[in-house]
């Protein structure tokens, strides 16, 4: 697989897995793949009003506040409070998780991977970063603010858009605001 540039502006907003809100998938492994099939999916979600998240039996996830104020997440009765933006929090997807939204919308950047077939990690940047995905992982860049540049063909990003490495791709990306850098690991990784 070469890399894959993957602009925001051709995403299109779903309904969530429970019907209380709306998420745009960034990329999701298998390509095509549904809520309960998916090996690895990673999106951004608005979300206008407190609720229950929804299951997701056997899926680790990590939940980045993008945009407002945050959100007090109740995962299986111990309260998080994820209010400053660019700050991973990971969760088990199967445990009883409630939000409460902390003084309004928010949109949120999510990680979810199956644990039987893939793990995952976010990191945040703020500057230079080189992307070389180890065998047997991908690498997902996406801007959560500003813009960021591709170094060897110069390829603009700017905010939610995004750009998959395989194994075998490499380049620098210069990053003028945040970049959440996801490396999936395991089966189907690329």
């Amino acid at each position: 697989m070469a890399l894959q540039v993957l602009r925001a502006q051709d995403r299109t907003p779903a309904p969530w897995k429970n019907g209380g809100g709306v998420t745009s998938e960034v990329a999701a492994r298998p390509e095509g793949a549904r809520t309960d099939d998916f090996i690895w999916r990673v999106s951004i979600a608005d979300v206008a009003q407190s609720g229950p998240f929804s299951v997701f039996d056997g899926v680790d996830r990590i939940i980045t506040v993008v945009d407002g104020p945050g959100m007090a997440l109740t995962v299986d009765g111990a309260r998080h409070v994820v209010a400053v933006p660019y700050e991973p929090f990971a969760f088990a997807g199967d445990s009883d998780t409630h939000c409460e939204l902390l003084g309004g919308p928010i949109v949120d950047f999510n990680v979810m991977v199956r644990r039987a077939d893939a793990s995952a990690r976010v990191r945040i940047v703020r500057d230079r970063v080189a992307v070389r995905p180890a065998a047997g992982t991908c690498v997902l860049a996406v801007v959560l603010q500003g813009a960021a540049t591709l170094g060897r063909k110069p390829v603009r990003l700017d905010r939610l858009d995004a750009a998959l490495f395989a194994p075998g791709d490499a380049d620098d990306i210069d990053v003028d605001g945040v970049l959440a850098l996801v490396t999936v690991a395991g089966r189907d990784s690329d």
